[in-house]
């Protein structure tokens, strides 16, 4: 044999040795997951079977804990006379009523209804076709037709006058803007479907590409600002009256915005205020304390919101009252039920009970004097019983970061705004209302990621206060927007209407003056 197939053979039997030593190690390997398999498997089978075994031991009810030693006998005793919150009613079972209708509800009167008559032409059987109606089957169902877009197309006629040869045209249809290429119809469906169905504009620009109106984006964006200039002196009008009001609430959320040279997207504060009537979003760069106050300056009255340091200049000089958010204070003890279940149970009874009251009076439509009356009957018992229960219960609660002892906390700190709705009817119980507003913000900022700019994020304010102003006084957004637009647009002039008589309130108004 050459000394060259002698240095390939060698270098043939390095090679097999190797891989011989890495089918080694791979097997070792797969011995050593398949013992890490069976352990998991075993360990996983005891933990479904603790879990059976807890499943079908009954349950042990927590039991409430035991003053500490170094409370005296009096205070011991107290502890355990401590008020007790009623508890709420078991809902009764239903009971289904003879002659209720069941099943299937009929489908509402007010639809367009689009009607067909089918018979048959030949017999099944025999296939003849001398037939004879002898009966009728009647089905109603839930039809769509597509939405679709049209073109608006005036002719405008000039003409000539005979007796001075002046040349006129005839004043076109009302539009939003000069020269506008939508109209005012047109750009409600546009601001409802951002604002209102909480679309993005990309996909209502895919959608209407889809349909064969191939429309840019910038030129989307651009109708959402000019409507948003157009409802800007309704909005400064809601504003005004809501500054003007006897109570306002308010809350804040963030709000991404890109500001040119910043690397990143600013988070700043998306705030609404309102009250019954009028919702008013504002975008502020900061949550800073001095622009709150500085804003609310002309406003005297009572103001619901949770209690945050930035809040306190609203109070400071006693102009204005707190009224607090029984259901911020409500949540606080819910989450200190894992800490303390009974004892925070038993405080949160008290909360819930006085929610049952105002559940009930809503129901039976109080308002006013009947609604001040029903709560001074109903809500002291339970305040002045809490209260007891406060002073008997943190006695026993010695560790300060206790969630149960912050909640306390947190409820005397600010008793008597918790409580100013019960002799104040205008006032709700809490600020739910105002953070409500925040789930359509939430879809729309989930939906668009960010405002484009400080003026978008002003502009973006403008339209969701307006949104909310039209579901505060019940009137359907879209038809708002319509009748608006052909007020404020290129015939203002012959409307002559100011902003108090182009609010959604007033466009309430117009509509019971029709019926």
């Amino acid at each position: 044999m050459s000394a060259k197939l002698q240095a390939e053979n060698q270098v043939l039997q390095r090679e097999l040795a190797a891989a011989h030593a890495r089918i080694g190690e791979l097997s070792a390997q797969i011995a050593r997951m398949a013992m890490m398999l069976a352990t998991m498997n075993d360990r996983l089978t005891e933990l479904l079977a603790a879990a059976q075994r807890r499943t079908a031991r009954p349950a042990v009810e927590p039991k409430v804990p035991e003053p500490p030693a170094s409370l005296g006998a009096a205070e011991a005793a107290a502890f355990a006379d401590r008020p007790k919150a009623p508890p709420l009613p078991e809902k009764p079972p239903k009971v289904k009523m003879p002659g209720r209708p069941s099943g299937r509800k009929p489908l509402p009167d007010h639809l367009p209804t689009e009607e067909h008559t089918v018979r048959p032409e030949v017999c099944t059987e025999c296939g003849g076709s001398d037939l004879q109606a002898v009966d009728v089957v009647v089905e109603t169902k839930l039809h769509v037709v597509e939405a679709h877009q049209r073109k608006r197309v005036v002719r405008r006629i000039t003409c000539v006058c005979k007796q001075c040869d002046t040349r006129m045209t005839a004043r076109s249809l009302p539009a939003p803007f000069d020269r506008s290429k939508f109209t005012g119809e047109w750009l409600a469906w546009l601001v409802h479907q951002k604002f209102a169905m909480l679309t993005p504009l990309d996909r209502i620009r895919r959608d209407l590409a889809a349909k064969g109106i191939p429309l840019a984006s910038s030129t989307l964006c651009k109708q959402i600002e000019m409507a948003a200039d157009l409802l800007a002196k309704i909005d400064g009008e809601h504003w005004k009256q809501l500054l003007a009001a006897e109570w306002l609430a308010l809350d804040a959320t963030s709000l991404k915005v890109l500001v040119p040279g910043l690397p990143v997207s600013h988070n700043g504060q998306l705030e609404a205020y309102r009250n019954d009537d009028q919702v008013v979003f504002q975008y502020e760069p900061s949550k800073a304390a001095d622009t709150l106050v500085s804003k609310l300056a002309r406003f005297k009255g009572t103001i619901v919101a949770d209690a945050e340091h930035r809040h306190n200049g609203l109070f400071a000089d006693g102009r204005n009252v707190e009224a607090g958010c029984n259901a911020h204070g409500r949540r606080k003890l819910r989450d200190a039920e894992k800490v303390q279940p009974v004892l925070a149970a038993e405080a949160g009874l008290f909360i819930s009970n006085m929610y049952l009251a105002e559940k009930e009076a809503k129901e039976k439509g109080l308002s006013g004097d009947e609604l001040r009356a029903w709560r001074q009957s109903r809500i002291p018992p339970l305040r002045d019983a809490f209260r007891l229960w406060i002073q008997a219960t943190k006695q026993m609660l010695t560790e300060p970061s206790d969630p149960l002892l912050k909640a306390i906390n947190y409820y005397e700190n600010h008793w008597d705004a918790f409580f100013r709705f019960v002799d104040d009817p205008r006032i709700p119980i809490d600020n739910s209302a105002t953070e409500r507003e925040y789930q359509n913000v939430a879809k729309l900022r989930l939906n668009s990621l960010f405002a484009g700019s400080t003026e978008g994020a002003h502009r973006m304010a403008i339209l969701l206060g307006i949104a909310a102003t039209c579901r505060a006084q019940k009137v359907d957004f879209q038809a708002y927007l319509s009748w608006a637009f052909t007020r404020l647009g290129t015939h203002a002039d012959l409307y002559n209407l100011d902003a108090a008589a182009l609010t959604p309130a007033s466009y309430a108004a117009f509509l019971r003056s029709q019926s």
